[in-house]
């Protein structure tokens, strides 16, 4: 059999909450067999003597993470609720978030015993709506998941009593080999809810009056009764090796058989099971003597055990080197039925993954009976660690009505792992890479609660790199609607930052801003005046991306520069500053930052280029090849180059019509640039721009000359027109026709966003010379684009400095990634951070070198424990031989404890008396989803926000009729489109009413 990875896992069983408490549990020996809790007993039948395996709380469940409503909620079997959470942590487990599968052919095969919800509620008819129908079927167990995390692969329930979920793996190995998905969940959930299986094991004689399994032991009694439930996220092998997940074990065979007509339909076969036990290792092609442990079905009955150590003992009882451990879980957890087989296997696979058996509870006092050392069996009364080298070790669950089923799994094959070390050529590194941890959470609380979770998480490892664990949250934890970000370079600090940002005041108050769609990006290219000597040369150093894309500029640019950009840059050379090189070497930084950023994932949606910058402006927005580009450039500063010396420019922190008066007294002065209300650039001869500083000075302005070495956009640079303008007439000829722009190119030379025109020769030539409209420029691009985040694009913080000037919207994000001549690898990866904060998805993996692209354990997601859901079944008489308990009180449904109750804002109030449409709305609305009353409002959406389905739409359009006769007549075709939010479905009913009262 082709070998299946398990690559990813999530559990709740008695006493564990998670994969690592399970394992804690097993290593400790621990038991976890206790009292049934008193929120069971009521109405259901149960005595007080009642002891078994229980989980603590399973009223508890995070609806609002999932878009279901309380009252569809509180109808759902406690296992559907239970395994969908279990399903997001596993495949968060197994490096890969929910979102990524949306859509797939990803199947979900889960094992079930039936539904003791269904037992307790579906017989009072009175009480059956809908939502308690659909909640209390198995099948619907698998379909909830399907549905939820929107996989359309298989997905089906299945039921062989206690064999149902090891059955269900092999069903779901199945799948995946046959091709007919490609990712499998498969899964077991048990929870008892009545005493009545209780009661059938008593009256077969096979209950234990402690509620304790004691698998193979001298005083095995029967069997314990268990909640628990898990998952496993199966992959073949080679794909999960190929996406670099980790793989706990390998799944190298199971078979499933049935007893057949044997001693009764409920008693087990020793051929059958020695049967699908040799089945399952031929499959694997495992032969007996290489199996160093199974994990027994091992219920803790007389008979069973001494059937199954009987059937194990005809296979692997053969010469080997050391006799087959034998262990249970059920000695720890108790038998928790249809989950059992699950429960055994996740064991065995963490077992193979530490490389270590857990001792088996009981072992002290073996059954003499089982004849365990001549069957080449032994019960480890201690942990055993494992060998070097591939493992084996089986699995086995058999069912009540005959259907068995085994899988022999293996330990994971060793991989290869991508050495981390610096590329060829590359500077020696000086520190520890950074990375981008990412958090997400569907409320301000959620955002709070996980930021806690992989605080203290990340706190109990040991000191180092944060690369992996921030590329691993890349990976699984960043697609929800409130984030948080944090470059790292190490584990310690990156803990610390988590913690502070978990306990920030506006947090808790639960103040965040939500991430409704991604963002509108517009780029701004710097122009002229940003350069400096080193500029980027420490992004070089750190950044194998931008490193690439710089050598390939500089590439790009050498045949018409007669030298290195790259060079000129690295050795910090301060002829940067003359224009020949100026202007190469700004085009060259921002060129590479665009290309480092797209390869990041970040592409713009607009552009704008203040003066020189536009020409990589024109590259990203498709308007220029790199190529000719380089050329333009390069004959740009040359021609400018061999003008005569003695011109400069002057920034002034005043309008246009502040230095209005100034130009009229300065003649040689010209309006190089406007770049704001209260920014403004001049340009000429430098004895004439002292003068003008000077006057400036007495009024109070401020002024500062800028870093260049001609009067550029003003009268003083004409004698370089022709001759550029003939090269750019030369280059443009021989370049690809120029087509428009395929993103918005905001024109600084025009001031406003070009439509379908395409810049031409003459165009660059009156740009070389013209003022520079960049206010003009900016307040187009963002009227026009509606740009949400502005990223200058250049080496110093100039453009951005003028845009925050500039009475942009309000939350208009202001980033630059390389602000300034130390700026490297960190201030990239915050501008990543702000971003993604900002709704943007990065393609994460290049900020990364490969040796750090690997999976590490993260904290699993945090659900919300404010609400619970708990339908009190009506009261029924404590079943004969169960205790006599008296009768309880009917039951009613319990209210979620969601958000403070159903107390009604005074701005609803206020609503239903402006509106009373909408207010019938939010009224109807609140009754049919049973929703605090403060969760519904006007910008709620339905399937979004408040999870509404066909059944829900259907009840919303009866008590809408019943709140407002007038609105009869209206169908449910009629209804869908307006069903976009509460607001638009009040506004389409208004306007039905007053159509009708028209008519």
């Amino acid at each position: 059999m082709t070998p299946v990875a398990v690559v990813g896992m999530d559990c709740v069983f008695p006493g564990a909450p998670d994969a690592d408490a399970f394992w804690e549990l097993l290593m400790r020996g621990g038991d976890a067999i206790g009292a049934l809790p008193a929120a069971r007993r009521d109405g259901a039948g149960f005595d007080d003597a009642v002891h078994g395996g229980f989980l603590d709380d399973i009223a508890v469940f995070d609806n609002d993470f999932f878009s279901i409503a309380p009252r569809e909620a509180a109808a759902m079997d406690p296992q559907q609720r239970l395994l969908l959470q279990c399903a997001w942590r596993a495949l968060e487990d197994s490096g890969r978030a929910a979102a990524t599968l949306a859509g797939s052919d990803t199947g979900v095969f889960v094992g079930v015993m039936g539904s003791e919800w269904a037992q307790l509620h579906m017989g009072d008819y009175a009480r059956v709506t809908p939502q308690l129908g659909a909640g209390s079927s198995t099948g619907m167990i698998a379909n909830r998941i399907s549905y939820h995390l929107n996989l359309k692969g298989p997905s089906l329930a299945v039921d062989t009593a206690c064999s149902s979920s090891l059955v269900a793996v092999h069903l779901a190995v199945n799948s995946l080999l046959s091709g007919e998905c490609g990712t499998a969940l498969a899964a077991g959930v048990n929870l008892v809810l009545t005493p009545a299986l209780g009661l059938v094991y008593r009256q077969m004689g096979l209950a234990a009056p402690d509620g304790r399994c004691k698998p193979f032991s001298a005083d095995a009694d029967g069997i314990g009764r268990s909640d628990g439930a898990g998952v496993v996220v199966l992959r073949r092998l080679e794909d999960a090796i190929a996406d670099g997940q980790r793989v706990y074990a390998v799944i190298r065979g199971t078979a499933v058989n049935q007893d057949g007509r044997s001693n009764g339909v409920t008693a087990p076969s020793r051929w059958s099971q020695r049967e699908v036990v040799a089945a399952a290792c031929r499959r694997a092609g495992i032969a007996p003597e290489e199996v160093r442990f199974v994990e027994a079905h091992g219920t803790g009955t007389v008979l069973g055990d001494i059937i199954e150590c009987a059937a194990l003992g005809e296979v692997h009882g053969v010469p080997r080197e050391q006799p087959v451990g034998l262990g249970s879980v059920k000695g720890n957890i108790g038998h928790t039925e249809g989950a059992s087989g699950i429960a055994g296997l996740i064991k065995t696979a963490l077992a193979l993954h530490h490389r270590i058996v857990p001792a088996s509870r009981f072992a002290a006092r073996e059954n003499p009976q089982l004849r365990l050392a001549e069957r080449g069996l032994r019960l480890l009364g201690a942990p055993v660690r494992l060998p070097a080298g591939e493992v084996v070790g089986g699995v086995s669950s058999f069912g009540m009505g005959g259907t068995n089923a085994h899988a022999v799994l293996a330990t994971a094959p060793r991989t290869a792992r991508t050495p981390v070390r610096p590329l060829a050529g590359a500077p020696a590194r000086t520190q520890a890479p950074v990375g981008v941890f990412t958090v997400s959470g569907d409320t301000p609380e959620a955002l709070r609660r996980n930021l806690a979770a992989q605080a203290d998480v990340l706190a109990r490892r040991p000191r180092g790199d944060a690369a992996a664990v921030c590329w691993s949250s890349n990976r699984v934890k960043a697609g929800l609607p409130y984030r948080a970000a944090f470059t790292a370079r190490d584990t310690a600090s990156l803990s610390a930052a988590l913690r502070t940002a978990a306990e920030d005041e506006r947090l808790r108050a639960g103040i965040a801003e939500r991430v409704r769609h991604a963002p509108v990006v517009a780029f701004l290219y710097t122009g002229q005046g940003a350069q400096e000597p080193g500029m980027s040369a420490a992004l070089y150093r750190e950044s194998p991306l931008y490193r690439r894309h710089l050598d390939a500029v500089d590439e790009a640019l050498r045949p018409y520069t007669g030298g290195s950009v790259r060079e000129l840059i690295l050795a910090e050379d301060p002829a940067v500053h003359s224009t020949r090189w100026a202007q190469p070497a700004l085009f060259a930084v921002a060129h590479a930052l665009t290309a480092t950023l797209a390869d990041l994932g970040v592409v713009p949606d607009a552009v704008l280029g203040h003066s020189i910058g536009e020409y990589p402006a024109a590259v990203a927005a498709g308007l220029l090849d790199l190529d000719a580009a380089a050329r333009l450039v390069a004959s740009r500063a040359a021609h400018m180059d061999r003008l005569p010396e003695g011109g400069g420019m002057l920034a002034v922190r005043a309008g246009q019509d502040a230095v209005a008066g100034l130009l009229a007294v300065e003649p040689e002065l010209a309006l190089a640039a406007v770049n704001g209300p209260a920014d403004t650039v001049l340009s000429g001869p430098r004895d004439a721009l002292a003068r003008a500083s000077g006057v400036l000075r007495v009024r109070g302005i401020d002024s500062r000359e800028l870093r260049v070495g001609h009067a550029f956009h003003s009268p003083l640079i004409a004698p370089a027109l022709p001759g550029f303008r003939a090269d750019a007439e030369e280059i443009l000829g021989q370049a690809p026709p120029s087509a428009p722009a395929r993103i918005p190119f905001a024109s600084t030379s025009r001031g406003r966003v070009l439509g379908e025109e395409a810049p031409d020769a003459a165009y660059w030539a009156e740009q070389a010379a013209a003022p520079v409209r960049f206010a003009d420029a900016l307040g187009a691009l963002v009227a026009e684009t509606g740009a949400t985040c502005l990223v200058e694009i250049g080496p110093l913080p100039q453009l951005v400095q003028l845009a925050g000037r500039a009475g942009l919207p309000s939350g208009t994000r202001l980033l630059h990634p390389a602000p300034g001549r130390g700026a490297g690898a960190a201030e990239l990866a915050q501008t990543l951070a702000d971003l993604y904060r900002a709704g943007a998805e990065p393609s994460w993996d290049e900020l990364y070198e490969p040796g750090h692209r690997r999976a590490e354990r993260l904290a699993p997601y945090a659900f919300s424990t404010e609400h619970r859901f708990w339908q009190q079944p009506a009261a029924r008489p404590a079943a004969a031989g169960a205790g006599g308990a008296e009768p309880a009180g009917r039951g009613e449904t319990a209210a979620p404890a969601a958000g403070g109750g159903g107390a009604v804002p005074a701005t609803a109030a206020v609503d239903a008396e402006r509106d009373p449409v909408l207010a019938a709305v939010v009224e109807a609305v609140v009754q049919v989803g049973e929703y605090p009353r403060e969760r519904v409002d006007a910008g709620a959406r339905f399937y979004e926000d408040l999870g509404f389905d066909s059944v829900m739409i259907m009840q919303l359009k009866d008590r809408i009729e019943t709140r407002l006769p007038q609105a009869a007549g209206i169908t449910v075709q009629q209804l869908l489109p307006a069903l976009r939010s509460v607001g638009t479905l009040a506004e389409f009913v208004q306007e039905w009413i007053t159509v009708g009262a028209a008519i």
